[in-house]
């Protein structure tokens, strides 16, 4: 482990030049316009794993796009770990909001980033940090220092819900049999604060429509007569909150877990710079549900958002009509022992309810997900704590991430093993939005620190 600094120093730009390569291909898995290279992307990632060092690679055939399983082995006695990312992306619009193309990789030096950071769609979700792991194993594999054996499973629909995961861990269980899973796909609570994730927000996500006339309607003979869709669906979605921000499903609120004084006193010891989240936001206030701090609210607390909504006439100019229909995408952020399939239950009877006479509600769910938990006794967890801690130079600090991961309850449910969530991204890496980048510095600190994660759990399981 005492050459990984030097190895990296020495390959540094090749590591750079392959990411960038693979962060030209717009493997956005949303768009079947994009089908064939997500395609060209499996196969790039498998060349990747093989050249770093994998036995075997196979490109798995699903319903939807391919998973790729690649292994490395070892010994039999040692334990085995389980590496899963996602190489496709999220849709890069809008497109004009970029500073530079979003499939034309460019680094850049900023305040924050001074050895300068990747701006590409994928560069931190998750194809960078995907990337550290197939780096790291070739570090490893190189220097023959493997003290595990490693299997890869890297996907191609995790953006859109993960559609053929499911079945296909259900009929791999065997292929897939693991000690511990390690996922990068979270990040860090700052550059050089390093952290565990250990909990994850569940996910409901649905799609509503209101229906009003049969088709659009002039809105100067018709307007004041007929339901607008539109005005009906604004109000019914303002009617989601009340005035202190609170969720008003009735049932929302019945298995959340309220922490103790005493957790979330934990939680407000992770730094956190509320003045500077703002200006890096360009927001005069935060916002959000009364009787919590910011960081319980994005961690702690279920929420209810809209992410997008439409209907009407859109375009350029002017058209006076009512709309026959009117849109909108609604996600629900959930907390542990909040079901994902009873929450979209109760969203789907309470929003239908609230719709008045003269419009039909359709509600559409799309996909979900569990709320996750790690706990900090494992092994695994304390394994990659001590990582951390090496090659930072301070402690790592557990933390509850904000967002949602639906595959890893699949995966305990399934598998029967745990996860860790040893990210190295940040907050500030603008995923799903206009400029995603991922800090040359984040990506090779990952590449130094996965190795030793490997090296303190082989010793902590005593294999």
């Amino acid at each position: 482990m005492n050459q990984i600094n030097s190895y990296i120093t020495q390959h540094q730009d090749r590591f750079i030049e392959e990411l960038t390569a693979l962060l030209r291909l717009p493997s956005v898995s949303a768009d079947s316009a994009f089908s064939q290279d997500v395609l060209d992307t499996a196969e790039a990632f498998a060349a990747a794993l093989r050249e770093a060092g994998c036995d075997t690679v196979e490109i798995c055939d699903t319903q939807g796009y391919p998973i790729i399983l690649g292994e490395k082995e070892v010994d039999p006695s040692l334990p085995t770990v389980l590496v899963y990312g996602h190489y496709d992306v999220q849709p890069p619009d809008p497109l004009d909001l970029w500073d530079s193309p979003p499939f034309e990789p460019e680094i850049r030096k900023t305040e924050l980033h001074p050895d300068g950071a990747i701006y590409a769609r994928g560069a931190s979700d998750d194809k960078g940090q995907v990337f550290m792991h197939i780096k790291a194993l070739e570090f490893m594999v190189r220097h023959d220092a493997l003290p595990c054996n490693v299997k890869f499973m890297i996907e191609g629909e995790e953006e859109v819900g993960s559609t053929s995961l499911s079945a296909f861990v259900k009929e791999n269980r065997e292929r897939l049999s693991n000690d511990i899973i390690l996922i990068s796909d979270t990040g860090l609570i700052a550059k050089d604060v390093p952290s565990v994730t250990t909990g994850l927000r569940g996910l409901s996500y649905v799609e509503v429509t209101v229906t009003g006339p049969n088709r659009d309607l002039h809105s100067g003979l018709y307007g004041g007569a007929v339901a607008n869709p539109i005005n009906i669906l604004a109000r019914m979605i303002a009617s989601l909150h009340d005035e202190n921000n609170r969720v008003t499903i009735p049932g929302f609120y019945d298995k959340v877990e309220e922490l103790s004084r005493e957790e979330r006193d934990l939680m407000a010891e992770a730094p956190f710079d509320l003045e500077a989240y703002k200006k890096e936001l360009d927001i005069d206030a935060v916002y959000g549900e009364k009787g919590y701090v910011t960081n319980e609210r994005n961690a702690i607390r279920p929420t209810l958002d809209v992410n997008g909504i439409w209907g009407g006439y859109t375009g350029e100019g002017a058209k006076t009509v009512i709309p026959s229909q009117a849109h909108a995408k609604i996600s629900m952020r959930l907390v542990p022992h909040q079901d994902t399939d009873e929450i979209t239950e109760l969203f789907s009877a309470h929003f239908q309810n609230l719709a008045p006479e003269g419009v039909r509600v359709e509600v559409h769910p799309h996909h979900g997900g569990q709320a996750y938990v790690t706990p900090i006794d494992s092994i695994g967890y304390q394994a990659a704590s001590k990582a951390y801690e090496t090659t930072f130079g301070r402690e790592s600090i557990p933390h509850r991430g904000g967002g949602s991961i639906p595959i890893v309850p699949l995966f305990e449910n399934e598998l029967g093993s745990k996860t860790i969530l040893m990210g190295f991204g940040l907050n500030s890496d603008a995923i799903h939005s206009p400029n995603e980048h991922f800090g040359v510095w984040n990506f090779l600190k990952g590449i130094e620190t996965i190795p030793y994660f490997y090296q303190y759990y082989a010793e902590l399981s005593g294999k």
